[in-house]
């Protein structure tokens, strides 16, 4: 087919570009390219990364599912003209069907950058592609999730951890410390060479320096120097691995810069402004040891490379999904709505790399694990998380609170501090150095915070050697249990950190006593298991929950926030640049419930079905005129609204204030996520039914359309925070998007979020950013 005959054919034939003027087809198929795929060979396969539409030019195919016994459902044939791979373009998620030539087929490959500068901008495009998603969606055999987590399942980096980018550049990472400077430099074209390295201030006289590539390490000495020489150092140190490794500042694209405490008000990595900075110093009052030199080296590098950009990457942002309750102190209110003191939790970057890997290892959605992941290392955290979300943390307002650590002495009744204030004459600034380098294992041992240093002790009888391992490994092991509880249930059980990834010991004392939870250690594989890979499974293989060991690399997990939060940023700005202030109408959603036809049945009568009253906001949904009585151990909702149409499994949704009145307490969920939530009774005319699980708090939610996400510029599941204007402005973070063609633009918050704003029903709200991007 000439390339006249070609262009004629996608001006007449290809229904998608109908609207399109002659000369926008003609640059749409110069920038792709045309590909050859014979009979039975598949062109797109499920779990495969969204890189490309096709257009069929000649021959046909055909679009389908393979369920879990391995028969395969048929979603769609297509022939010349037909379009496909535009779910995974539009939602962002993985390809979540087979695309197979039935014989020999041309195709025209049209490259994600093409499709989103070329064809996303004519509006009757995107009309058609959303028409046309519609009615595949409605063909498939299974639902969008059941496919979704089977794309899942079948993709080789479903997460995305890699740092490979399609631009060439190197990501440089700075953690500056009192003590020592850690700094990491990663090339997003050549991911196997990664340079590690570590400059120690501990001496007041001389630097010590060691670079690192892979297994070869190089170190040096020189006098100590000033910070506005780092850069000079890096150079020399680097250049001691060869010329290939040698670090030029030319090269960088990125530069992340780890921050111990961002408070509040920072829940995901921001690109840094004079503003973010100014934030950081603001909140030094937390922590006076590290924040305040934090900004030391971003200034210092920001001075050295003006021209790239750079991203504060914050110990505590992923922990700012925690509840009120997992976060207050039992102090008066006042202190913490004034003074900001509560709980904040730090290594958030590690814990939510653990939670994403462990889902990549499983080969299941994040949103469907409850994961317990152990951060033992100098410091030691626990975290506890579920379905992707932190909802408990063991550390608290700074990284010395919750577990006995190395140095650190973890918890403390705060009468000792006045008892050694008062009593003892010490200063503050003394028992500040006793909590936090001279208590935990340390302490307690009078040897050393080194667990290696503790065990050899121990083995050879020391008794406070042996006391302050076993008090160690007792806290972790209490904590876990606590874990378990917060959530309500445990499928994995992670360990990283130095002392997580290196002590055996650790893993199996930590683990003994809990196979009740179901929670059973291959002790064999604990044992041998060495030096760590990526992540490396330690459970008995009938262990109900996996127990995995996952390396921990802190700067490369700094560079990984640096490249989201850079794209994140970019997709802002291209939100407000196209479509500046969009508007996002809100609406506020009372306590309800979703009935199984089954249920139905057992509250209303035999063969009763659900009677429309109104129609709702979301195509096919509607209130009903039935309604049922919500009835708990402690009281009862009476007349709840029925929602329809009927569901696979009943639902209820109730805000946080009635929680209490029915006395539950059911998690923060995204609807139709009821593993590990609490049941209740439902009581109906006909009967009644009790429910073992269903109750859930609803996420704040917008319920988007594909054209929808493509003006706004994000995709399923991204996180964005929200200003809604009013009597008082605020803004609302931790809002899920949701993308299906079934969809209708609309923001749904519960009855307490929209009392507290003082926001009703009709008033509009705007997306200011996006906060993280599952």
């Amino acid at each position: 087919m000439s390339e006249a005959d070609l262009k004629r054919f996608f001006l007449e034939q290809v229904r998608l570009f109908e609207s399109f003027p002659a000369g926008k087809v003609e640059e749409i198929v110069a920038r792709s390219r045309m590909a050859t795929f014979e009979g039975n060979e598949a062109i797109l396969e499920t779990g495969d990364e969204g890189r490309y539409i096709g257009v069929v030019v000649s021959g046909h195919a055909e679009i389908s599912i393979t369920d879990n016994t391995g028969t395969r459902s048929v979603i769609s044939e297509l022939g010349a003209g037909d379009v496909f791979g535009v779910m995974s373009l539009l939602t962002g998620d993985r390809i979540i069907a087979d695309v197979i030539a039935g014989n020999r087929c041309f195709v025209l490959m049209i490259p994600r950058e093409v499709f989103e500068a070329c064809i996303l901008t004519n509006p009757k495009g995107v009309a058609y592609l959303s028409r046309l998603l519609a009615e595949r969606s409605r063909a498939m055999s299974v639902d969008l999730a059941t496919a979704q987590s089977r794309a899942i399942a079948r993709a080789d980096d479903p997460y995305a951890l890699s740092l490979g980018t399609s631009t060439p550049g190197k990501v440089l990472v700075l953690n500056v410390g009192i003590s020592q400077i850690h700094f990491g430099i990663y090339d997003t074209r050549d991911l196997g060479s990664d340079i590690h390295g570590i400059i120690d201030n501990i001496d007041e006289d001389v630097a010590r320096i060691s670079v690192a590539v892979g297994p070869h390490v190089r170190t040096m000495e020189r006098a100590r120097f000033p910070l506005s020489e780092l850069f000079a150092v890096m150079q020399a140190a680097t250049g001691l691995l060869g010329d290939a490794f040698a670090f030029h500042p030319q090269e960088v694209s990125a530069v992340g810069h780890r921050v111990v405490h961002g408070g509040s008000r920072f829940s995901s990595a921001a690109v840094i402004t004079p503003a973010v900075i100014a934030d950081i110093e603001a909140l030094s009052v937390f922590a006076p040891l590290h924040n305040p030199v934090n900004v030391q080296g971003i200034r210092e590098a920001m001075r050295q490379l003006p021209g790239v950009p750079h991203v504060a990457v914050f110990d505590t942002a992923f922990h700012q999904t925690l509840p009120p309750y997992a976060y207050l102190y039992g102090l008066p209110y006042d202190l913490y709505k004034q003074g900001g003191i509560r709980r904040y939790g730090f290594h958030g970057t590690s814990h939510r790399y653990v939670s994403l890997k462990a889902a990549e290892v499983l080969k299941r959605p994040l949103g469907e694990l409850e994961i317990v992941s152990c951060h033992l290392g100098i410091g030691a955290s626990l975290c506890a998380i579920d379905h992707g979300r932190s909802v408990d943390t063991t550390m608290g307002m700074t990284p010395a609170d919750g577990l006995i650590m190395p140095s650190r002495s973890g918890s403390v009744d705060p009468a000792v501090m006045i008892h050694l204030l008062q009593n003892c004459g010490m200063s503050p600034e003394q028992f500040s150095n006793l909590i936090n380098t001279e208590g935990g294992m340390k302490g307690i041992s009078g040897l050393s915070g080194d667990i290696h240093e503790i065990e050899a002790a121990a083995s050879e009888g020391h008794h406070r050697a042996l006391l302050a391992h076993k008090a160690f490994c007792y806290q972790v092991r209490k904590n876990i249990g606590a874990c378990v509880a917060a959530m309500g249930g445990i499928d994995v059980l992670a360990f990283t950190g130095d002392v997580g990834e290196t002590s055996a010991a650790v893993r199996s004392l930590a683990c003994q006593g809990l196979g009740y939870m179901g929670i059973r250690l291959d002790e064999e594989k604990n044992r041998n298991l060495g030096k760590v890979n990526a992540c490396n499974v330690i459970s008995a293989a009938d262990s109900p929950v996996t127990i995995l060991v996952i390396a921990n690399d802190d700067e490369r997990l700094v560079a990984w926030e640096t490249l989201r939060a850079i794209e994140r940023n970019d997709l802002t700005v291209a939100m407000k640049e196209g479509h500046p202030e969009a508007p996002i109408p809100i609406e506020v959603s009372a306590h309800h419930v979703h009935l199984s036809q089954a249920d139905v049945e057992k509250l209303f009568g035999p063969g009763h079905q659900l009677t429309p009253e109104h129609e709702l906001s979301q195509p096919g949904q509607f209130a009903c005129s039935e309604k049922v009585h919500l009835v708990g151990p402690k009281g009862r909702i009476a007349n709840m609204r029925v929602l329809g149409p009927t569901r696979k499994e009943t639902q209820v949704e109730i805000a946080m204030t009635e929680q209490f009145k029915v006395g539950i307490q059911p998690p923060i969920r995204q609807s139709g996520d009821l593993a590990n939530t609490p049941g209740v009774t439902l009581e109906g005319p006909y009967g009644s039914t009790t429910l073992e699980r269903g109750v859930i708090c609803a996420q704040r939610h917008i319920h988007m359309a594909p054209e929808d996400a493509l003006r706004f510029r994000v995709r399923d599941n991204y996180v964005v925070r929200v200003r809604v204007g009013g009597d008082r402005e605020m803004i609302f973070g931790d809002v899920v998007v949701r993308v299906n063609p079934a969809y209708r633009l609309a923001m749904h918050i519960d009855t307490d979020e929209g009392n507290a704003a003082n926001i009703r029903t009709g008033m509009i709200g705007y997306i200011e950013e996006i906060q993280s991007r599952h």
